[in-house]
């Protein structure tokens, strides 16, 4: 047989016969039977008799060589991994969740809430390699205190969303496992009545008058072809989804999230605008000139004898560069054309008015 097999028969995982209990050396090999006990304490395996005969009056400290944390009894559970640090980041990951249980919906953008994500891994991270394990956890009690209620409301939600998550697909299962019996009793029926259809068409044909072999044959065919498709209609309107049934809105005591984001439809697409909204037409001053620019060359003409011997101001060059930069912002092309043509109409009917004045002699 095996080696990773009971002595019973029963299929056993491998690496099972070589676990040792480290207080009293007992092995799985000598006694199949004996269960490993782990407390989320400090993760030492120990077998459960070592648990009951030290732990028995009360807590005691930890039997392992190098630990001294206190254990208690009730604490102890058996092992569900097989690796004992995925035990442990699990245990982390569950008790972390618990207390930073806040959902997407509350917070204001996703930058926002992917902050709070990266900061919950952190503390998680070092919780897992036991770095800076006391003032993590006094983070973690310090914001459990502050945010008691909104944990617990958000805990509510969470259980809520789970127990109707269960219960959605405890009425799946349900719903499939009666479609299965009634496809059953269908089948069943159909069974039956094809052997009844059967027996009665060979009577029929027995006792039937000679030549009306074929107008009998006919008649069963569209028995046949009316039963397959009242079937067909029932097996789908059998298959169509039931339309789950909610009491939401019949449970006043049902928890109402209150301040939600109200979704705000998006205005319609302006048209494009190359100046950004500016108005040039009531306002004329486009920049503000300032005292100082940093740019390399400006840097080093400021110290340059041979730019500013002669009395050269940089912020002269500033005014110029900047003008010459926004002259032709406030120019609209077609208004001045329109207005040149404009002008040149209106002196264009001066002149004519002039010229058919009449001459005094």
């Amino acid at each position: 047989m095996s080696n990773v097999q009971q002595r019973n028969g029963a299929a056993r995982r491998p690496g099972e016969e070589d676990d040792i209990c480290p207080v009293c050396k007992s092995s799985r090999y000598l006694n199949p039977n004996m269960r490993f006990l782990v407390n989320p304490e400090c993760y030492h395996k120990m077998c459960e008799s070592c648990v009951d005969r030290i732990f028995h009056q009360g807590p005691a400290p930890c039997p392992v060589a190098g630990c001294a944390r206190t254990l208690r009894k009730q604490r102890f559970r058996k092992q569900t991994f097989e690796d004992i640090q995925v035990e442990r980041e699990v245990d982390i990951r569950r008790r972390v969740a618990r207390i930073f249980n806040r959902q997407e919906s509350e917070f204001e953008t996703l930058r926002a809430y992917n902050n709070y994500l990266e900061e919950v891994e952190t503390l998680t991270f070092n919780l897992l390699q036991g770095i800076d394990v006391a003032a993590t956890e006094r983070k973690l009690a310090l914001y459990a205190e502050s945010n008691a209620s909104s944990i617990t409301q958000n805990a509510s939600i969470q259980a809520r969303e789970s127990q109707s998550t269960e219960s959605r697909l405890a009425a799946q299962t349900e719903q499939a496992r009666l479609n299965r019996e009634a496809a059953r009793r269908e089948d069943d029926q159909e069974r039956l009545e094809r052997e009844q259809g059967r027996k009665e068409f060979l009577d029929t044909l027995a006792h039937s008058k000679p030549g009306t072999a074929d107008q009998i044959v006919q008649d069963g065919h569209q028995k046949v072809v009316l039963k397959k498709s009242t079937a067909r209609r029932s097996n789908q309107a059998r298959q169509q989804p039931q339309p789950e049934q909610s009491s939401i809105g019949n449970d006043t005591s049902i928890f109402q999230i209150k301040g939600l984001k109200p979704i705000i439809e998006p205005s319609p697409e302006k048209p494009y605008d190359p100046l950004g909204g500016m108005d040039f037409l009531t306002r004329r001053s486009y920049y503000t000139l300032q005292e100082h620019y940093s740019h390399p060359w400006l840097d080093k003409a400021r110290t340059d004898p041979s730019i500013t011997a002669g009395g050269y101001d940089l912020r002269e060059y500033y005014a110029r560069t900047m003008l010459e930069a926004f002259a032709g912002l406030g120019c609209f092309i077609e208004e001045e054309v329109g207005g040149r043509e404009r002008e040149r109409e209106r002196e264009r009917g001066k002149e004519k008015e002039k010229g058919s004045e009449p001459k005094n002699f």
